[in-house]
């Protein structure tokens, strides 16, 4: 980008986006009440979840876990449970790790300190400026997908927004249009207007836009090129063999090891490749099974951000036997009320309700 920026022009667009925002802001539980503790789990679960899917989860979430002390004495399985089915579950251990130490040196009281905010587990710079500036009025920006894809097009700014010097001009435009007397509003309505407005992938939605007299990108007449951003790596494909064991009306689940995907998990245990009937068999009398029936139990399909696995389920009903250590037997209850099990299982965890 090699225009200069007018920062006056900025301030004016601010305010014609606050004017917007009066008007057309959606109302969320997090907005409607806006606590440091409401506000920081909302952020938390909208990382890489809509909106829509994240509302149901917030209000379990807040009617089960309503103070950060409760959080940090939540039991794990608990915790994971309110939390399955969003996916990323290292969010919900460092929210937890977070309100532990919120708990022993801020007395259960998140800090009004945007650097304070930073240094806590699972907090970046994003989540830090919407909590600083949404719930202690600090005037920090909030800068995510969404505010990069506006500034783009706002400046007309072709760099690659996944390059850090592109990230630091972009969040520098932020920081000038950011009004000190309303710094919550204004990073919200920023980021309503490119959730709602200035769509992603497709062409941005310009006459209902607040901005669009000043759009460098929609004057140049191609704000649906921006922004830019280098290419995604493939992903990777994994394929897997997924064996329902089943024995007396339970299904033996393995945990799976503390770090790396799906880290220290519940999950229905699986085997890497395809596995034919007889070898799926196999794998589960290593366990200690002895299959009476084995069946195949359908394909399935997840996609992780950077695997891909494609699975083919196998069942296998077994007398009932003592598992090895890592695993263990549940029923019905116990699937419902207690144990999460990743929605990487969807396809096959629906078919275990009155097993």
């Amino acid at each position: 980008m090699d225009r200069p920026v007018d920062q006056e022009k900025l301030r004016r667009l601010a305010s014609s986006l606050l004017k917007w925002y009066s008007r057309h802001r959606r109302a969320f539980p997090w907005r409607e009440e806006p606590t440091p503790y409401r506000i920081w789990v909302s952020e938390i679960m909208l990382q890489q979840t809509r909106i829509e899917a994240a509302l149901p989860y917030f209000d379990r979430f807040m009617q089960a876990l309503p103070t950060v002390s409760a959080l940090a004495q939540a039991e794990e399985g608990r915790l994971m449970k309110l939390w399955e089915g969003l996916g990323y579950y290292s969010r919900a251990r460092n929210l937890q790790r977070a309100a532990m130490i919120v708990v022993a040196d801020y007395g259960g009281q998140l800090p009004a300190s945007y650097e304070e905010l930073l240094s806590l587990p699972g907090i970046g710079e994003y989540t830090a400026g919407a909590i600083a500036s949404m719930a202690y009025g600090l005037p920090v920006p909030a800068v995510d997908g969404n505010v990069l894809r506006v500034c783009a097009r706002l400046l007309d700014d072709g760099g690659d927004i996944t390059r850090a010097p592109v990230k630091k001009r972009l969040r520098q435009a932020v920081c000038a249009m950011l009004p000190p007397d309303r710094p919550g509003d204004f990073n919200q309505a920023i980021m309503e207007l490119g959730e709602t407005v200035c769509l992603p992938n497709t062409v941005p939605l310009c006459g209902g836009c607040p901005l669009r007299e000043g759009c460098r990108g929609r004057l140049a007449g191609h704000p649906e090129r921006l922004p830019v951003r280098a290419e995604k790596k493939a992903r990777r494909v994994e394929r897997r063999t997924v064996l329902l064991v089943q024995a007396g009306g339970r299904v033996l689940l393995h945990r799976r090891e503390d770090k790396g995907l799906l880290a220290g998990l519940w999950e229905l245990p699986s085997a890497e490749g395809w596995l034919e009937p007889e070898q799926a068999a196999a794998v589960a009398a290593a366990w200690g099974a002895a299959p009476r029936r084995v069946e195949p139990a359908g394909p399935g399909r997840h996609i992780f951000s950077h695997i891909e696995w494609q699975m083919q389920g196998v069942r296998i009903l077994t007398p009932p036997f003592d598992p090895p250590e890592g695993f263990l037997w549940a029923d019905e209850r116990r699937l419902r009320e207690e144990t999460a099990l990743p929605s990487a299982f969807r396809t096959y965890s629906l078919s275990l309700i009155h097993i």
